[in-house]
């Protein structure tokens, strides 16, 4: 086990999960509209079984997808950070970047904010050259926090391998930042 990263923004911190995130997690993967640009919501199982795995590869690697939640006010609002895909990607091996908050803390930007933070450990910290991110093609929202954290649009989507190639959420845009931040 590697020694956990934690990072704090202005109003936020990144940190390693907790058991009491778990049902809040599942609250949040239960929610039709946060989930609206993945094929299905999850079961209560299927969202701690998710949860099982970023807290163990946050064990592993020392960061990954944390746990976000706003300092001195709400322990939880969902996940932000790095991860490196097990499947194949257009661009595999690669780490992307990637969230998911509860609906109650939309348009506040913490995505961005925690996103950002997230980018600043990839390349000064992991010394990582580029960092990518990808979405749904209906996604606008998400395409919107790659756009305000400098990402850009490599136009060259791709079908999820995740995701059978006739369902309505299988185009994927694909975004790009390099370490010259």
């Amino acid at each position: 086990m590697k020694k956990i990263t934690e990072l704090k923004t202005t109003r936020l911190k990144l940190r390693q999960w907790r058991k009491e995130d778990w049902p809040l997690f599942a609250e949040l993967n239960a929610d039709p509209e946060v989930m609206a640009f993945y094929p299905s919501t999850l079961t209560t199982d299927e969202s701690n079984a998710m949860a099982d795995k970023i807290s163990g590869l946050i064990n592993e690697n020392g960061w990954g997808f944390w746990a976000v939640e706003i300092r001195a006010q709400q322990p939880f609002i969902g996940f932000v950070g790095l991860h490196q895909p097990s499947y194949k990607l257009p661009v595999t091996p690669c780490v992307e970047i990637g969230w998911r908050l509860a609906k109650a803390y939309w348009g506040n930007g913490y995505a961005t904010e925690a996103a950002q933070c997230a980018l600043t450990f990839a390349f000064e910290q992991l010394h990582l050259d580029e960092v990518f991110s990808f979405a749904s093609l209906a996604n606008t929202k998400s395409e919107a926090v790659m756009q305000r954290i400098g990402m850009v649009n490599t136009h060259k989507n791709f079908n999820h391998p995740m995701i059978p190639t006739d369902h309505p959420l299988a185009e994927h845009v694909l975004y790009r930042i390099g370490s010259h931040l």
